[in-house]
């Protein structure tokens, strides 16, 4: 095996929670800094958390109504053939 090609290992680094909580892991990297561990994940504590999914749905649908208000107002602004066009493309047919 090469020599030096490993990175460090630490018997004891330290992982921070956001919670508070700390303990001690093996890692590559001296302090690990996570957002979740299991002394605060739902599935752990019993604790139900809420996740807002309504409001994805909510602009979801409020993208796909201003898209059928854009198309409304174009359907509206398109110039109608007058009679003089349509005899005039029914010659050249």
């Amino acid at each position: 095996m090469k020599k030096e090609i490993h990175p460090k290992y630490y018997k004891q680094a330290e992982v921070i929670c956001t919670c508070g909580n700390r303990f001690f892991v093996g890692s590559t990297k001296p302090i690990l800094k996570i957002e979740v561990c299991s002394r605060c994940h739902p599935h752990f504590t019993g604790a139900d958390k809420i996740v807002d999914k309504a409001g994805r749905i909510d602009k979801f649908q409020a993208r796909i109504l201003k898209h059928e208000q854009i198309l409304q107002t174009l359907k509206t602004q398109r110039k109608k053939p007058s009679s003089k066009d349509e005899s005039t493309r029914n010659r050249n047919t």
